[in-house]
């Protein structure tokens, strides 16, 4: 198997993995795979309209480890939510149960499909990817899981037909009709860089962030209203009915949107209005990147912040606070910009931030954030890792 093994989370939790699965299964695992979540540094909602999309793999990531069990049943435990599910190859048929193990299912479903013998197995997840912080901790399971599968198996699938995979384990499985944003991120992701996206092609084309004046901070509202899921679908059914009232697949391919001259409803010429400018700001976004250009992306970010909140209509009182926290320090506190990132109503901010003054910054908003809202934030700095791969620790077990 040619897969990457890099040594992708620290030894020490590599080991601490090993020690539960040990504990669970009085055994050692035989493999640890990591998949990192992601964040999305600019180009949002645009992937399921066959948009453009700026993320980056982050240094946080989901791992599992495993070993096939010789048994019939699939065993698996959640660390972090102090759960464990078990499923058999009878129960392969698509619809969610409401419970993680919708995303294991659909994993191991997507292999089987594709005509993989996959042996049941023993497996215990630890996930430093925040749960419900638009931060694609869904994706960094599935991802994990997969990258489980084909070391178990041997055969390893090409990289974008993982991402297919697991991005269907999502839409059948789970039930959310999310884009390939999420899956490809955690599969194509490189250090030191942001992945430019095309999701009308699922080409891609990476771009340097290894400047280390400049860092990201990802602040977490630690929010999420319950409305997210269900306005994620609705949205989409939205820009779906707009592309076809104005002829094109997707609102990607609308270059230029004749306001004057639509049969839209209203909020369809909203969601629209944002999609044809959020392709224009990313592309934007990567020219001024190549260029080190912060103060430019800054500003891509906020109008970008601005159109989600108005016209996609998918921000929320907590997120719209930090972004004001963050033009409120303004380049001279720090801050070249800021905007929510995500599906929306909660979840996570990302900040375009001078490295020397993180500090200064992460107290300002941490403080400031509390008094207006009365929620404690969560604010971590990140860096573009890579993506999905076998953890060095499966070479000494």
């Amino acid at each position: 198997m040619n897969a990457r093994v890099e040594n992708s989370i620290p030894s020490s939790d590599a080991k601490a993995l090993e020690k539960q699965f040990e504990t669970r299964f009085s055994t050692r695992p035989s493999v640890i795979a990591v998949a990192p979540g992601r964040v999305n540094l600019i180009g949002e909602h645009t992937d399921y309209n066959g948009g453009y999309v700026l993320p980056l793999a982050i240094d946080r990531v989901c791992g599992m480890a495993g070993r096939i069990s010789g048994g019939e049943q699939f065993v698996v435990r959640s660390v972090d939510r102090d759960e464990e599910v078990c499923f058999s190859h009878g129960d392969l048929t698509p619809g969610p149960r409401g419970d993680f193990g919708d995303y294991l299912r659909g994993v191991v479903a997507g292999f089987v499909d594709r005509g993989v013998e996959v042996p049941a197995f023993e497996a215990v997840i630890s996930s430093t990817v925040p749960v419900g912080s638009g931060l694609s901790s869904s994706a960094a399971l599935e991802m994990a899981t997969a990258t489980l599968i084909e070391s178990m198996t041997g055969h390893e699938l090409p990289l974008l037909d993982k991402a297919l995979l697991c991005q269907r384990a999502e839409h059948d499985f789970v039930g959310v009709p999310c884009g390939l944003m999420d899956q490809y991120t955690s599969a194509f992701g490189e250090a030191g860089h942001l992945v430019l996206l095309d999701c009308a092609t699922n080409a891609s084309e990476l771009v340097p962030f290894a400047d280390p004046n400049v860092a990201l901070l990802v602040i977490n509202s630690n929010v999420r209203h319950r409305l997210a899921d269900g306005e994620y679908a609705v949205r989409r059914r939205q820009c779906e009915a707009a592309a076809k009232k104005l002829g094109v697949i997707f609102l990607r391919d609308v270059e230029v949107l004749d306001e004057a001259n639509t049969n839209l409803e209203p909020e369809e010429l909203r969601r629209a209005r944002h999609i044809v400018s959020e392709n224009v700001r990313t592309l934007a976004a990567v020219e001024d990147l190549r260029r080190g250009d912060w103060s430019t992306v800054g500003r891509h970010m906020y109008a970008s912040h601005q159109s989600l909140r108005d016209e996609f209509e998918v921000s929320c009182s907590e997120l719209d606070v930090i972004v004001e926290i963050c033009q409120s320090l303004g380049e001279a506190g720090g801050v070249f910009g800021a905007r929510m990132t995500g599906g929306g109503f909660g979840g996570c901010a990302i900040a375009l931030v001078r490295t020397d003054q993180i500090s200064a910054i992460q107290d300002r908003v941490e403080r400031e954030y509390a008094e207006r809202t009365k929620i404690q934030p969560t604010l971590f700095s990140v860096r573009p890792g890579p993506g999905a791969q076998l953890s060095s620790m499966e070479a000494a077990t």
